[in-house]
């Protein structure tokens, strides 16, 4: 009795101490969801530096990917993660989580962190968003986005970008280039946040209910990205 009663008190700490893990965690992630959310405030507040109103109405999904950093010595390194939504017949879906990787070589050194915005501007980009990891440049095609709410999109972005990308690096709010790098689903903050690895496509085709932690961020996107009727 002693031994299985060691064994229960053992047992019970183990799954405290996991549950703890599990609410750090969770608190990490609607961290992330926040600061997405504020991230698209303080671009969209700015009317003469936001993304333009054409886009914004004719967008099928949204990436946020806050703090994104760079940094190399001799070796190029990029990461960051986010998350991003998609434009349902319902509404905007719940929120996924995305991890975006890159690499460059050559002699450079110094570093930086930015907030990134990705906005698949058709049904190529958002099939592509559901597959869960793509290419930038490789397998989907990206252009760097015009900005200014009432700013002309250049002439090919409608026929040839399936994604248009910015950076706000200082305040500073400017079409990126992104090729190279990664666009990845990040399974363990989608087991964490979901309570199991449930495919991008369910999630972002309206399969999943919003959780009430990422209503704020799903809400904030619908206000800015209207369709036009």
């Amino acid at each position: 009795m002693k031994q299985f009663a060691t064994w229960m008190c053992v047992g019970l700490m183990t799954l405290g101490a996991v549950s703890q893990v599990r609410a750090e965690d969770k608190a990490k992630l609607d961290e992330r969801m926040t600061n997405s959310k504020n991230v698209l405030d303080e671009i969209m507040a700015t009317p003469d530096k936001a993304i333009p109103n054409q886009i914004l109405s004719q967008a099928q999904c949204v990436v946020v990917i806050p703090a994104y950093k760079k940094g190399a010595f001799l070796v190029g390194a990029q990461y960051g993660k986010g998350v991003a939504t998609c434009r349902t017949p319902k509404g905007w879906s719940a929120p996924v989580f995305v991890m975006l990787t890159g690499g460059s070589f050559g002699f450079q050194i110094g570093g930086q962190s930015t907030d990134l915005v990705m906005v698949a501007t058709n049904q190529g980009g958002l099939q592509h968003m559901l597959k869960n990891k793509f290419k930038i440049g490789g397998d989907a095609a990206a252009s760097a986005g015009p900005v200014g709410r009432n700013a002309q999109a250049g002439t090919d972005w409608k026929l040839n970008a399936e994604f248009l990308t910015w950076s706000r690096s200082k305040g500073l709010f400017a079409g990126i280039d992104l090729d190279g790098t990664v666009l990845d689903d990040d399974q363990d903050a989608m087991r964490d946040y979901y309570g199991s690895s449930i495919p991008f496509k369910t999630v972002l085709t309206g399969g999943t209910p919003t959780p009430a932690d990422a209503k704020s961020f799903v809400r904030t996107v619908a206000r800015y990205f209207i369709a036009t009727k």
